[in-house]
Protein backbone atom coordinates (compact mmCIF):
# COMPACT_ATOMS: atom_id res chain seq x y z
CA UNK A 1 0.00 0.00 0.00
CA UNK A 2 1.36 2.89 -1.40
CA UNK A 3 0.59 5.84 2.25
CA UNK A 4 1.13 9.54 1.54
CA UNK A 5 1.13 11.92 4.41
CA UNK A 6 0.23 15.41 3.48
CA UNK A 7 1.42 17.78 5.70
CA UNK A 8 2.86 21.46 5.92
CA UNK A 9 2.09 25.14 6.78
CA UNK A 10 -1.50 26.37 7.11
CA UNK A 11 -2.85 28.85 4.15
CA UNK A 12 -0.04 27.01 2.07
CA UNK A 13 -2.25 24.50 -0.06
CA UNK A 14 -3.04 21.15 1.99
CA UNK A 15 -6.85 21.19 0.75
CA UNK A 16 -6.00 21.27 -2.81
CA UNK A 17 -3.15 18.75 -2.69
CA UNK A 18 -5.57 16.51 -1.14
CA UNK A 19 -8.57 17.15 -4.05
CA UNK A 20 -5.72 16.61 -6.13
CA UNK A 21 -4.73 13.46 -5.03
CA UNK A 22 -8.06 12.00 -4.90
CA UNK A 23 -8.52 13.08 -8.84
CA UNK A 24 -5.48 10.91 -9.63
CA UNK A 25 -7.01 7.94 -7.22
CA UNK A 26 -5.46 8.10 -4.22
CA UNK A 27 -8.30 7.34 -1.06
CA UNK A 28 -7.86 10.38 0.96
CA UNK A 29 -8.64 11.58 4.41
CA UNK A 30 -7.97 14.98 5.53
CA UNK A 31 -7.48 16.36 9.51
CA UNK A 32 -6.31 12.57 10.64
CA UNK A 33 -5.04 12.16 14.20
CA UNK A 34 -1.68 11.05 13.77
CA UNK A 35 -2.24 8.42 16.71
CA UNK A 36 -4.98 7.05 14.59
CA UNK A 37 -3.18 6.78 11.20
CA UNK A 38 -1.63 3.08 11.65
CA UNK A 39 -4.26 1.81 13.07
CA UNK A 40 -6.40 3.44 9.96
CA UNK A 41 -4.31 2.22 7.63
CA UNK A 42 -4.53 -1.68 9.08
CA UNK A 43 -7.95 -1.54 8.58
CA UNK A 44 -7.42 -0.36 5.12
CA UNK A 45 -5.22 -3.28 4.62
CA UNK A 46 -7.68 -5.63 5.96
CA UNK A 47 -10.29 -4.90 4.56
CA UNK A 48 -12.06 -6.97 1.40
CA UNK A 49 -12.10 -3.40 -0.66
CA UNK A 50 -8.28 -3.01 -1.54
CA UNK A 51 -6.58 0.24 -1.18
CA UNK A 52 -3.36 0.40 -3.20
CA UNK A 53 -3.44 4.32 -2.98
CA UNK A 54 -3.97 6.47 0.32
CA UNK A 55 -3.38 10.19 1.01
CA UNK A 56 -3.98 11.35 4.89
CA UNK A 57 -3.43 14.80 5.48
CA UNK A 58 -2.44 15.77 9.52
CA UNK A 59 -1.37 19.11 10.76
CA UNK A 60 -0.94 21.78 13.50
CA UNK A 61 -5.11 21.77 13.58
CA UNK A 62 -4.78 18.93 15.71
CA UNK A 63 -2.72 20.99 18.14
CA UNK A 64 -0.75 19.11 20.76
CA UNK A 65 -1.17 15.33 19.10
CA UNK A 66 0.25 16.35 15.91
CA UNK A 67 3.40 15.90 18.04
CA UNK A 68 2.72 11.76 17.50
CA UNK A 69 3.55 12.04 14.15
CA UNK A 70 6.81 10.55 13.84
CA UNK A 71 5.76 7.87 16.14
CA UNK A 72 3.19 7.26 13.68
CA UNK A 73 5.42 7.21 10.53
CA UNK A 74 7.64 4.74 12.15
CA UNK A 75 4.69 2.09 12.91
CA UNK A 76 3.64 2.52 9.08
CA UNK A 77 7.04 1.43 7.77
CA UNK A 78 6.88 -1.67 9.74
CA UNK A 79 3.62 -2.66 8.70
CA UNK A 80 4.78 -3.04 4.88
CA UNK A 81 3.77 0.20 3.49
CA UNK A 82 5.61 2.69 0.96
CA UNK A 83 5.07 5.43 2.98
CA UNK A 84 6.08 9.05 2.47
CA UNK A 85 6.07 12.45 3.53
CA UNK A 86 4.65 15.44 1.43
CA UNK A 87 5.36 18.48 2.83
CA UNK A 88 3.46 22.22 1.63
CA UNK A 89 4.58 25.34 2.05
CA UNK A 90 4.55 28.64 1.01
CA UNK A 91 6.59 31.74 2.27
CA UNK A 92 5.39 33.23 5.38
CA UNK A 93 4.56 36.90 3.79
CA UNK A 94 2.32 34.89 0.98
CA UNK A 95 0.26 32.85 3.70
CA UNK A 96 -0.19 35.96 5.61
CA UNK A 97 -1.51 37.72 2.36
CA UNK A 98 -3.54 34.63 1.99
CA UNK A 99 -4.96 34.65 5.53
CA UNK A 100 -6.06 38.37 5.25
CA UNK A 101 -7.67 37.37 2.02
CA UNK A 102 -9.79 35.16 3.40
CA UNK A 103 -10.31 36.47 6.49
CA UNK A 104 -10.08 32.80 7.73
CA UNK A 105 -9.04 32.34 11.45
CA UNK A 106 -5.36 30.51 11.62
CA UNK A 107 -5.42 26.93 14.04
CA UNK A 108 -3.03 28.93 16.07
CA UNK A 109 -4.76 31.98 16.92
CA UNK A 110 -6.14 32.07 20.12
CA UNK A 111 -9.40 34.78 21.51
CA UNK A 112 -7.67 35.82 24.63
CA UNK A 113 -4.33 37.27 23.16
CA UNK A 114 -3.26 40.15 21.23
CA UNK A 115 -0.70 37.69 19.08
CA UNK A 116 -0.21 39.26 15.67
CA UNK A 117 -0.60 36.69 12.15
CA UNK A 118 3.03 37.67 11.87
CA UNK A 119 4.67 36.00 14.70
CA UNK A 120 1.47 33.54 15.00
CA UNK A 121 3.18 32.16 11.37
CA UNK A 122 6.38 32.06 12.62
CA UNK A 123 5.11 29.70 15.33
CA UNK A 124 3.71 27.54 13.20
CA UNK A 125 6.87 27.41 10.97
CA UNK A 126 9.59 26.82 14.42
CA UNK A 127 6.92 24.01 15.30
CA UNK A 128 6.62 22.06 11.97
CA UNK A 129 10.61 22.31 11.19
CA UNK A 130 11.33 18.57 12.47
CA UNK A 131 8.36 17.48 9.99
CA UNK A 132 9.51 19.72 6.84
CA UNK A 133 13.49 17.91 7.68
CA UNK A 134 11.88 14.72 7.50
CA UNK A 135 9.90 15.23 4.34
CA UNK A 136 10.38 13.46 1.14
CA UNK A 137 9.32 15.56 -0.76
CA UNK A 138 8.44 19.59 -0.43
CA UNK A 139 6.13 21.71 -2.55
CA UNK A 140 6.90 25.37 -2.19
CA UNK A 141 3.00 27.36 -3.32
CA UNK A 142 3.98 30.54 -2.98
CA UNK A 143 4.69 31.07 -7.12
CA UNK A 144 2.23 28.28 -8.24
CA UNK A 145 -1.25 28.75 -9.65
CA UNK A 146 -3.69 26.08 -9.24
CA UNK A 147 -3.27 24.17 -12.17
CA UNK A 148 0.00 24.71 -11.80
CA UNK A 149 0.45 23.04 -8.39
CA UNK A 150 -2.08 19.81 -9.93
CA UNK A 151 0.47 19.73 -12.41
CA UNK A 152 3.18 19.25 -9.62
CA UNK A 153 1.62 16.38 -7.58
CA UNK A 154 0.77 14.71 -10.50
CA UNK A 155 4.09 14.73 -11.75
CA UNK A 156 5.22 13.05 -8.57
CA UNK A 157 2.63 10.77 -8.05
CA UNK A 158 1.76 9.34 -11.66
CA UNK A 159 3.36 7.74 -14.13
CA UNK A 160 1.51 10.04 -16.70
CA UNK A 161 0.20 13.07 -15.85
CA UNK A 162 -2.45 12.75 -18.51
CA UNK A 163 -4.57 10.82 -16.02
CA UNK A 164 -4.85 14.25 -13.99
CA UNK A 165 -8.00 15.01 -16.28
CA UNK A 166 -11.15 12.13 -16.23
CA UNK A 167 -13.09 12.61 -19.78
CA UNK A 168 -16.21 11.03 -20.81
CA UNK A 169 -17.73 11.22 -24.16
CA UNK A 170 -21.68 10.71 -24.06
CA UNK A 171 -23.79 10.55 -27.25
CA UNK A 172 -27.55 11.18 -26.66
CA UNK A 173 -30.37 12.11 -28.75
CA UNK A 174 -31.48 15.92 -28.28
CA UNK A 175 -35.58 14.62 -28.29
CA UNK A 176 -34.78 13.72 -24.72
CA UNK A 177 -32.79 16.58 -23.52
CA UNK A 178 -28.93 17.28 -23.38
CA UNK A 179 -27.02 16.41 -20.53
CA UNK A 180 -26.43 18.57 -18.27
CA UNK A 181 -22.99 17.70 -16.84
CA UNK A 182 -21.94 18.74 -20.61
CA UNK A 183 -19.21 20.68 -20.79
CA UNK A 184 -18.73 20.87 -24.96
CA UNK A 185 -21.55 19.44 -26.83
CA UNK A 186 -21.73 19.05 -30.55
CA UNK A 187 -24.70 18.54 -32.85
CA UNK A 188 -24.40 16.37 -35.94
CA UNK A 189 -28.37 16.32 -36.63
CA UNK A 190 -27.01 17.87 -39.97
CA UNK A 191 -25.88 14.37 -41.16
CA UNK A 192 -28.22 12.43 -43.01
CA UNK A 193 -30.09 9.89 -40.93
CA UNK A 194 -29.85 6.43 -40.50
CA UNK A 195 -33.50 6.39 -39.32
CA UNK A 196 -34.87 6.50 -42.25
CA UNK A 197 -33.34 3.64 -44.25
CA UNK A 198 -35.65 0.59 -43.12
CA UNK A 199 -32.63 -1.85 -42.85
CA UNK A 200 -30.71 0.29 -40.58
CA UNK A 201 -33.45 1.89 -38.50
CA UNK A 202 -33.05 -0.44 -35.55
CA UNK A 203 -29.22 -0.98 -35.55
CA UNK A 204 -27.22 1.31 -34.14
CA UNK A 205 -24.13 3.43 -34.54
CA UNK A 206 -22.19 0.18 -32.73
CA UNK A 207 -22.64 -1.91 -35.91
CA UNK A 208 -20.92 -1.56 -38.91
CA UNK A 209 -23.62 -0.97 -41.70
CA UNK A 210 -24.60 2.04 -39.66
CA UNK A 211 -21.02 3.14 -39.29
CA UNK A 212 -20.66 2.66 -42.79
CA UNK A 213 -23.81 4.77 -44.03
CA UNK A 214 -23.06 7.64 -41.55
CA UNK A 215 -19.67 7.80 -42.56
CA UNK A 216 -20.05 7.47 -46.62
CA UNK A 217 -21.39 10.63 -46.92
CA UNK A 218 -19.03 13.86 -48.30
CA UNK A 219 -20.40 15.83 -44.72
CA UNK A 220 -19.15 13.29 -42.46
CA UNK A 221 -15.99 12.60 -43.87
CA UNK A 222 -15.29 16.25 -43.79
CA UNK A 223 -16.85 16.87 -40.27
CA UNK A 224 -14.65 13.82 -38.95
CA UNK A 225 -11.40 15.34 -39.25
CA UNK A 226 -12.16 18.63 -38.40
CA UNK A 227 -13.76 18.03 -34.74
CA UNK A 228 -11.38 15.58 -33.84
CA UNK A 229 -8.88 17.97 -34.74
CA UNK A 230 -11.01 20.42 -32.17
CA UNK A 231 -11.18 18.27 -29.42
CA UNK A 232 -7.86 17.15 -29.93
CA UNK A 233 -6.81 20.99 -29.43
CA UNK A 234 -8.93 21.73 -26.52
CA UNK A 235 -8.22 18.54 -23.96
CA UNK A 236 -4.72 19.63 -23.08
CA UNK A 237 -5.88 23.40 -22.35
CA UNK A 238 -8.87 21.87 -20.02
CA UNK A 239 -5.77 19.85 -17.96
CA UNK A 240 -3.15 22.77 -18.19
CA UNK A 241 -5.79 24.55 -16.70
CA UNK A 242 -6.37 22.53 -14.01
CA UNK A 243 -9.93 20.51 -15.31
CA UNK A 244 -10.07 17.36 -13.16
CA UNK A 245 -13.38 16.09 -15.37
CA UNK A 246 -14.18 17.05 -18.82
CA UNK A 247 -18.08 15.48 -20.17
CA UNK A 248 -17.76 16.06 -24.12
CA UNK A 249 -22.22 15.08 -25.81
CA UNK A 250 -22.73 14.60 -28.89
CA UNK A 251 -26.34 14.34 -30.27
CA UNK A 252 -28.52 13.67 -32.66
CA UNK A 253 -32.21 13.58 -32.83
CA UNK A 254 -32.56 10.09 -31.19
CA UNK A 255 -29.70 8.99 -29.88
CA UNK A 256 -29.04 5.89 -31.33
CA UNK A 257 -27.35 6.21 -34.43
CA UNK A 258 -25.33 9.43 -35.72
CA UNK A 259 -24.25 10.85 -32.15
CA UNK A 260 -23.04 7.32 -31.42
CA UNK A 261 -21.07 7.40 -34.63
CA UNK A 262 -19.10 10.05 -33.27
CA UNK A 263 -19.07 9.94 -29.93
CA UNK A 264 -16.62 6.69 -30.86
CA UNK A 265 -14.84 8.26 -33.37
CA UNK A 266 -13.85 11.08 -30.56
CA UNK A 267 -13.49 7.84 -27.94
CA UNK A 268 -11.01 6.05 -30.04
CA UNK A 269 -9.10 9.48 -30.91
CA UNK A 270 -8.36 10.81 -27.29
CA UNK A 271 -8.15 7.14 -26.04
CA UNK A 272 -4.98 6.77 -28.42
CA UNK A 273 -3.56 10.30 -26.30
CA UNK A 274 -3.58 8.31 -23.76
CA UNK A 275 -5.82 9.86 -21.57
CA UNK A 276 -8.01 8.57 -18.90
CA UNK A 277 -11.41 8.48 -20.97
CA UNK A 278 -14.41 6.16 -21.25
CA UNK A 279 -17.43 6.53 -23.54
CA UNK A 280 -21.46 6.42 -22.55
CA UNK A 281 -24.00 6.25 -24.72
CA UNK A 282 -27.05 7.56 -22.81
CA UNK A 283 -30.22 6.64 -25.48
CA UNK A 284 -28.74 4.16 -27.99
CA UNK A 285 -31.56 1.34 -26.35
CA UNK A 286 -34.82 4.10 -26.68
Amino acid sequence: MQVIIVTGMSGAGKSRVIDTLEDIGFFCVDNMTPKLIPTFVKLLQDSAEVREKVALASDIRLGGSFSHLFNALEELKMMDCDCKVLFIDADNEVIFRRYQETRRKHPLAKDDTAQGLHDIIAQEREIMKSARDIADYVIDTSLLSTSQLKERVAKLFLDDVSNTIKITVNSFGFKYGTPKESDLVFDVRCLPNPFYVPELKHLTGLEAPVKEYVMSFNEAKGLAPKLLDLVNYLVPLYRAEGKSQLTISVGCTGGRHRSVVFAELIYKSIKELGYNISVYHRDIHR
